[in-house]
């Protein structure tokens, strides 16, 4: 097992963040950058594709796998029997999950923003095959194809035509984060279903406002139930993270410390 890769900035309680994708860190630094006054923001890359392991070799990924790096994380970045804040976005937070469930005693309060964990929905099967059609796509038709399939499952409308392409080669998918994560982590960890019932630790579930009428809130809505978690809205999409870096930082220090930012 290698050793976890991670990145620390700021001061203040620990803040753990678990990207979406294949957890490379990209486009998080606005984000941090905006929390590290009120917090040490420590970065986990589940896959160490930020800290010199794009390009090897990486095998389908496991839920359990990266909430067990999580751990390791906090273990190493936390004093003893401290805790630490989390936030994870989009397969992070199906990883953040799942450390919630399997960690607890390393954590105080879980945001897990827009996890895919679609087989809690009533049509559930349904939506876990869109997310295996998108995969087959990527590896039939490449990235364009897979994005614009993506898009439309996420959006819950018909896709239509998908822009016609080829498959990546091995040695492109290697170095490209989404690529990996199309085939190798989508499929795994839209298949992950928690176990109902609340967390030991506080979990709040949050869904983008542009989000609304869509896949992804939907799921957030039936987590909550499905967890008995408190419900939050951040600014923008599923990738609100990315859209709105500042207030997305606000409304998430809100949720952690009840009180923002700009305060």
């Amino acid at each position: 097992m290698t050793d976890p890769s991670y990145d620390i900035t700021g001061r203040g309680p620990v803040l753990l963040l678990l990207p979406g994708g294949a957890g490379h860190p990209m486009g998080l630094g606005p984000m941090t950058e905006a929390l590290s006054g009120h917090f040490t923001v420590v970065t986990y890359d589940p896959l160490g594709l930020a800290h010199g392991r794009l390009g090897e070799h990486v095998a389908d990924q496991r839920v359990q796998d990266w909430s067990d790096g999580a751990r390791r994380v906090l273990d190493e970045t936390l004093p003893e029997g401290g805790t630490a804040y989390a936030l994870g976005t989009s397969a992070g937070a199906v990883a953040a999950l799942d450390l919630a469930v399997r960690h607890p005693e390393r954590l105080r309060h879980v945001v897990a923003h827009e996890p895919p964990c679609v087989g809690v929905l009533p049509d559930g099967a349904r939506q876990q095959a869109a997310f295996r059609e998108v995969c087959e796509v990527y590896r039939a038709k490449g990235l364009a194809a897979a994005g614009a399939l993506m898009t439309a499952v996420l959006e819950e409308r018909d896709a239509g035509d998908l822009p016609e392409g080829r498959p990546l080669s091995r040695e492109e998918e290697l170095t490209t984060p989404m690529a990996l994560a199309l085939a190798h982590v989508i499929g795994p960890f839209t298949s992950y279903l928690p176990d109902a019932g609340p967390t030991q630790t506080r979990l709040t579930v949050a869904a983008g406002a542009d989000s609304r009428g869509q896949l992804m809130y939907r799921t957030a809505e039936f987590l909550v139930k499905h967890l008995q978690a408190d419900f939050a809205e951040f600014p923008g999409g599923h990738l609100g993270i990315l859209q709105h870096p500042v207030d997305f930082a606000e409304r998430l220090a809100r949720t952690l410390l009840g009180t923002g930012l700009r305060s």
